[in-house]
């Protein structure tokens, strides 16, 4: 008899998303053979910002994402500066890239230890107790010593985040959400002394990404190496770059690009178009974000999200670390559950190491911040990468008040529904073909889920479909996950 799984929530993700997936024999075999992904709550923040003064946005914008704020700021920052022609200077420039860094490793250390690792751990009789249960108890999962030193692990991961975030705050002047990155660089002043107490907390850090990080994740990889074949999806990958090296923001730490159909390219921002199709907006489908209209509608026929299905050439492409550093030549091993673990810890290690330099050119007694008047009017965009991936503000303004405020989140690349031709979004494609070896504990759906790290809230509905539909309903506690 069919079995509907509904898992509500499932926790270790950010936000608020719901993953159904229909299950089914294939050559023998239970499998995913369809996927959706819903964006279950609008938040509105495109609405909030119209008429706002300008300048606001980069405050506002913060609160878009508590995991990622630093990302939003730089953006929408970068967007301002553009509308009338101004790059930070070298100060800011640096002071904005150690906040951000500090931003992307406190991330990656949250993702893996803290959303990600437990999906491969069998942590009873070392995690005997809420919110660790109930849990998933499946035969791969491992156990014995190498379990306990991951679970020691993840609570000594739990202070590195807090360092961190100290770190980020040194020159953010707190996190999340750092009000010294505005238009016109960052309005901290380094000195000897907050320099000296960010190298000693970012040697803290790097040390446990060498030591900790990268070693754990490699052990997960050769505990499960039938990953690198699972949750493979589009293939195709994009980036807007990240950790500008120079003034004119063209040189990059991570560069700007995509990889289509297995070639590498430059990007053209004008072959994105947003598709609404099976979204939850009135909104014209097919624009681009620089003429983009945000319409609710909660009523209409056919939709199943709030995020839209962002597409280059009409293309799906996945954002995120595997992306970044795929893109970059930093790692080109494959595209699939481990890879975007494995290049995640990489990049890590490669944000930090790239800090300690930074730290050595900053001017000391020089602030990051100089001000420059604003137009009454113009349009501009900013781009950069949060954690997650790529991520775009444009802008529109007159008479020195917001008329459009457009954003493209990480989360929108990877987490977008079908498109308007039924295109699969990144999630949904690598899930189809997923094997489910016990659905009553379907542990690689969210091995899957969880290696995008979507910063949204999950719940996951499973179906086995047959003719003579007559379910069974399986309620599974949310503790479990």
């Amino acid at each position: 008899m069919p079995t509907v799984i509904k898992i509500d929530p499932v926790t270790r993700i950010e936000g608020h998303l719901k993953i159904e997936v229909t299950v089914d024999l294939v050559n023998g075999v239970n499998k995913v053979v369809d996927a959706k992904s819903s964006g279950t709550m609008f938040r509105g923040f495109e609405q909030i910002l119209v008429g706002r003064d300008p300048k606001d946005a980069t405050i506002y914008t913060q609160r878009i994402c508590g995991v990622c704020p630093v990302s939003h700021g730089l953006a929408s920052s970068l967007a301002l500066e553009s509308a009338f022609g101004f790059s930070a200077n070298v100060n800011g420039r640096i002071m904005r890239n150690l906040i951000l860094g500090a931003n992307f490793i406190q991330s990656h250390i949250l993702h893996f230890y803290h959303l990600a690792a437990l999906d491969y751990i069998n942590t009873k009789g070392v995690l005997d107790m809420a919110p660790w249960m109930p849990r998933y108890e499946t035969a791969d999962m491992l156990t014995g010593s190498i379990a306990t030193t991951l679970v020691e692990h993840y609570v000594a991961a739990l202070a590195m985040r807090r360092k961190a975030h100290q770190m980020g705050a040194i020159f953010g002047g707190k996190l999340p959400c750092s009000p010294t990155i505005v238009a016109g660089g960052c309005t901290e002043t380094p000195t000897t002394v907050k320099i000296a107490e960010f190298r000693a907390l970012l040697t803290e850090l790097r040390n446990f990404i060498n030591a900790t990080l990268i070693p754990d994740v490699r052990a997960i990889a050769a505990a499960f190496p039938g990953y690198y074949k699972i949750g493979q999806g589009s293939r195709n990958l994009i980036a807007f770059g990240v950790f500008d090296l120079d003034s004119t923001g063209s040189t990059k730490l991570l560069k700007r690009g995509r990889y289509t159909d297995t070639v590498r390219a430059s990007l053209d921002l004008n072959q994105i178009a947003e598709y609404v199709s099976h979204s939850w907006y009135s909104s014209p489908t097919g624009l681009n974000p620089a003429k983009g209209v945000t319409i609710p509608n909660a009523l209409k026929t056919g939709a199943y999200s709030w995020i839209k299905a962002p597409r280059y050439l009409n293309k799906v492409h996945e954002a995120g670390p595997l992306a970044r550093m795929y893109i970059n030549g930093d790692y080109t091993r494959g595209i699939s559950v481990l890879d975007r673990l494995m290049a995640r810890a990489l990049e890590a290690k490669k944000v930090a190491d790239a800090m300690d330099g930074w730290l050595n050119q900053l001017n000391i007694g020089t602030s990051g911040y100089t001000y420059k008047a604003m137009p009454s009017a113009a349009s501009s965009h900013g781009l950069t990468e949060a954690p997650r991936g790529a991520l775009g503000h444009w802008v529109s303004f007159s008479n020195s008040k917001l008329t459009s405020y457009q954003v493209l989140t990480p989360t929108a690349w990877n987490a977008s529904p079908k498109d308007d031709a039924g295109k699969h979004g990144p999630i949904e494609q690598a899930l189809v073909g997923t094997p489910v070896k016990d659905i009553s504990q379907p542990v690689e759906v969210l091995r899957v889920i969880h290696s995008f790290d979507p910063c949204l809230s999950c719940a996951v509905h499973m179906l086995r479909p047959a003719k003579n539909f007559s379910p069974v309903v399986v309620n599974v506690p949310a503790a479990a996950f």
